[in-house]
């Protein structure tokens, strides 16, 4: 079975490497970027299955790197990551693809149990697609 992996994107250091130190201390692999333009770049080298993406960032914010995200990385689930939560924001997030949103300061717990419920979700979206890839390569399922 394929093993988590992770890419936390915030612009607070110390948030990024303490909660990349404990996900690994897990076994589950974990990468970093400090902007929304890292994390692109992260994400051209690195499939990550969870995103934890914050919403403020200098430069390209949040959203906009949650629109490149799901545009190149449909198969990627995002968690909105915020201190400034408002309803407005959250709603927004949901409706360009994240999965939910997490406001900071977050518990471990928390992190870990959207992480693994991401994870699930990513697992079960490959596995309906080589399951499709199967019918139709082996060209069971069509109609006669």
């Amino acid at each position: 079975m394929e093993q988590m992996r992770i890419l936390l994107v915030d612009d607070e250091e110390r948030l990024l490497s303490t909660t990349k130190k404990l996900f690994e201390k897990l076994g589950i692999e974990t990468r970093t970027a400090t902007s929304g333009a890292d994390a692109l770049d992260v994400l051209n080298a690195y499939e990550a299955h969870v995103i934890f993406l914050d919403i403020k960032m200098p430069g390209m914010d949040g959203m906009e790197t949650l629109q490149h995200i799901k545009k190149n990385h449909p198969l990627s689930e995002v968690i909105i990551l915020t201190g400034h939560a408002t309803m407005e924001t959250a709603v927004e997030g949901l409706k360009l693809g994240a999965l939910d949103y997490l406001i900071k300061p977050v518990s471990m717990k928390d992190f870990l149990g959207k992480a693994e419920e991401a994870f699930e979700k990513v697992t079960l979206q490959k596995k309906k697609i080589h399951s499709a890839r199967m019918v139709e390569s082996t060209g069971q399922g069509e109609l006669r």
